[in-house]
């Protein structure tokens, strides 16, 4: 059986290699900064919702396995609420 050689154009690497050093990584900082931006326009004016207690929201069937057994595993008082309202 013969070994098929495959021929690719010379050069082909250099237009990947500034597709990504002029399109990608530019584009990759452009996202930073916009979700950076918008994070911190948001910290400064958070209005958290009021609590609603719906009977669908916040079923617990089982104690978590952590801590209480009511928080989650990333539970953040300013934002989760527990089956019963807010901490803070």
């Amino acid at each position: 059986m013969a070994k098929v050689q495959v021929r690719h154009p010379p050069g082909g690497y250099r237009f990947w290699k500034k597709m990504t050093l002029l399109v990608a990584l530019p584009s990759v900082g452009l996202c930073f900064t916009n979700v950076y931006l918008a994070h911190q326009h948001d910290k400064h004016h958070h209005v958290r919702p009021k609590f609603v207690q719906y009977e669908y929201l916040c079923i617990r069937n089982k104690r978590f396995p952590w801590g209480d057994g009511v928080k989650s595993l990333f539970h953040n008082p300013e934002v989760n609420a527990l089956p019963n309202g807010y901490e803070k």
